[in-house]
């Protein structure tokens, strides 16, 4: 069946389910969704449960667009009569391609109204279709940025949604069922994340990140036949923003790709901030950058976001339904179903199974699963990590001890992620006189990383949302934080009174953090405290196992006399324990178990003690292997 004779089969099929007196004037695959366009807005507006009839009958993700989008000027006016004064409406932001408003106010519940009434009323006043935030108490610029580009290339994202659209809902033509994974980075190693699945119509490639530490060797293996050319590839899945799953997926568009990236939506924007920071970073050690910004707009261009749970097409066989990883804002184990039943195979990217500050654990039940490749960062057998409270207690400790004999804390971390966990601790530690109150110095992109968490307070968890919300104590705007935002700050810091800094980079690949080590290495009071893992290769490895003298360029050299601690309790990766523990409570039990993203020794033998323990088939499999699941 051609697409278009598939097209007119679900406007019959929708004209059949709608109420009389609402016409259907077209139907298209925009993307994974079927749009159904309607001169009737209000009409659909009025039946509060047709759109999840629909979709259940079609098995669709559907949406409804009016044929005609009004005004947005007038749009606007309109919201505001409508909506209750008190609830605060900061910003309206109308996207023509998708035919949504979002409505930031600061009581988003008075502008749904009860039981939705008041976005039903503003549907049918308006013919846009309604989405609800909180305003975010930052502001973001890459937000900001990201929702002005997509405006601007509005008419250019509608036709290539279009187009996947169609791709996406194409024909099965093979007889034969077979499912292949073929490893292309991340395998006995941390880093350059990369796996294709392939089936007999489609292929889809997890992650496309860099490897810390190593440039030379730092890509995944993007020319080998499986994968090559980039053209053949259905879609790729972001599982989350860190530079090791991501850095390297605008050099997909750069070398031929031209399809979409899935992701969640924190994961979209803040991969697209920590990409225009790699480029900078890189730019200034190599003369050779991998790609340019105008990649990374491609990239944003052809990026869809979905929602935890929601469970979409992104193949003629192949569904992808996204859950929570708990390891960082967006990250997500990606789920896949393939064909009508044939298989089921997820990738946890990486991941944490215990609740933190900001996130609770990783989900682990799928409706079924077959074949799991789980990361394997901390999957030695002596992996285990101290207890987040232990953590926490021996920071304040360090922090303590370092401000009393009139030094500075400087605590290398990752912008997104460790950082925002560092911070919540210290700003409770302050608060109950755990620690001095001293001033916290936040340099590199931290703050703007901070400022897409507070974007996105479904991501986080309960607790945090109603601190925040119920209890009016957002700890993210503390006294206690102070942007630095330009070199005569951090020197101002540098030669100030006693503080703690956290920087970036959090493994010393450059970065302001470099400058502080640079000043403040040589002198014994001061302190460098660890709070993630630090890959083989990286300044922070070395620093860790004792070098004292770091070579900076040809003729430069940083003394390291300050004291060197570790607090390993605040990585965002499951230890030993939470991995085998994961393992334990799986539902369903997975046939096949693959460990990756770790150390040869620590994949090796976590895949060894699951065997032993569960008696599941396991593998840790080696770059460039190719395994059939069925």
């Amino acid at each position: 069946m051609v697409i278009e004779d598939k097209l007119q089969e679900l406007k019959e099929q929708i004209e059949k389910i709608v109420p009389a007196g609402i016409t259907i004037s077209n139907v298209e695959f925009e993307g994974p969704e079927l749009v159904i366009y309607t001169d009737d807005p209000k009409q659909f507006a009025d039946q509060a449960d047709l759109i999840k009839i629909l979709a259940r009958d079609l098995r669709k993700r559907i949406v409804v667009r009016p044929n005609i989008l009004e005004d947005p000027e007038r749009a606007a006016q309109e919201i505001r009569a409508v909506v209750p004064e008190n609830a605060g409406i900061t910003d309206l932001f109308f996207d023509p391609e998708t035919g949504e408003v979002l409505i930031e106010a600061e009581k988003p519940g008075v502008v749904i109204g009860k039981n939705g009434v008041t976005l039903r009323e503003i549907t049918k006043q308006i013919g846009w279709t309604p989405k609800v935030v909180r305003t975010p108490p930052i502001e973001s610029s890459t937000v900001k940025q990201i929702r002005t580009y997509l405006r601007s290339v509005k008419d250019e994202r509608k036709a290539f949604l279009r187009t996947i659209g169609r791709r996406i809902h194409r024909e099965v033509t093979s007889k034969d069922q077979w499912l292949r994974v073929t490893t292309l980075g991340c395998c006995r190693e941390v880093g350059r994340a990369a796996f294709l699945i392939s089936t007999p119509e489609s292929k889809i490639l997890v992650d496309c990140g860099e490897k810390p530490g190593n440039i030379a060797n730092g890509t995944p293996y993007l020319y080998v036949p499986e994968i090559y050319p980039l053209d053949s590839l259905d879609a790729v899945v972001l599982t989350h923003a860190h530079l090791d799953h991501c850095a390297l997926v605008p050099l997909l568009y750069k070398y031929g790709y031209e399809g979409p990236v899935y992701s969640t939506a924190p994961t979209r924007d803040l991969s697209t901030m920590l990409q225009l920071d790699y480029l900078d970073v890189v730019r200034k050690e190599t003369d050779k950058i991998p790609y340019t910004s105008n990649e990374v707009r491609t990239y944003m261009k052809h990026s869809i976001t979905l929602n935890y749970g929601s469970v979409t097409d992104i193949a003629p066989d192949v569904k992808l339904t996204f859950h929570n990883a708990g390891h960082i804002l967006g990250s997500a184990i990606a789920h896949f179903h393939i064909g009508e039943g044939l298989y089921n195979i997820a990738f946890t990217g990486d991941f944490n199974y215990q609740k933190t500050r900001l996130f609770s654990p990783a989900v682990s039940s799928f409706p079924r699963l077959e074949a799991l490749f789980m990361e394997s960062t901390y999957g030695g057998a002596n992996d285990n990590q101290p207890q987040r409270k232990d953590a926490e207690d021996k920071l304040y400790e360090t922090v303590s001890a370092t401000i009393q004999r009139g030094g500075k804390v400087i605590i290398p971390a990752f912008a997104v992620g460790r950082s925002q966990e560092v911070m919540l601790a210290l700003e409770e530690g302050i608060r109950r006189q755990k620690i001095p109150p001293v001033k916290i110095y936040l340099d590199g992109m931290i703050k703007e990383a901070t400022a897409i968490h507070t974007t996105y307070p479904e991501y986080l968890n309960s607790d945090l949302r109603n601190q925040i919300f119920r209890e009016g104590l957002n700890p993210f705007l503390s006294e206690a934080f102070v942007q630095v935002d330009s070199p005569a700050i951090r020197e101002k810091v540098i030669t100030g009174d006693p503080c703690v800094i956290i920087t970036t980079s959090g493994m010393l690949n450059g970065g302001p953090v470099m400058e502080y080590l640079k000043a403040l290495g040589p002198d014994e009071r001061n302190t460098l405290v660890f709070v993630g893992y630090q890959a083989d290769g990286t300044l922070g490895r070395r620093i860790q196992k004792g070098w004292r003298e770091i070579p900076l360029g040809w003729r430069e050299t940083i003394v390291i006399n300050l004291e060197i601690a570790t607090s390993d309790g605040f990585s965002g990766h499951s230890d030993r324990k939470q991995l085998m523990n994961y393992v334990a409570h799986l539902q369903p039990r997975p046939e096949k178990i693959f460990t990756i993203h770790g150390d040869e020794n620590k994949t090796i033998d976590l895949a060894s003690s699951i065997y032993k323990r569960h008696r599941i088939e396991t593998h840790s499999p080696m770059n460039l292997e190719t395994y059939r699941m069925i």
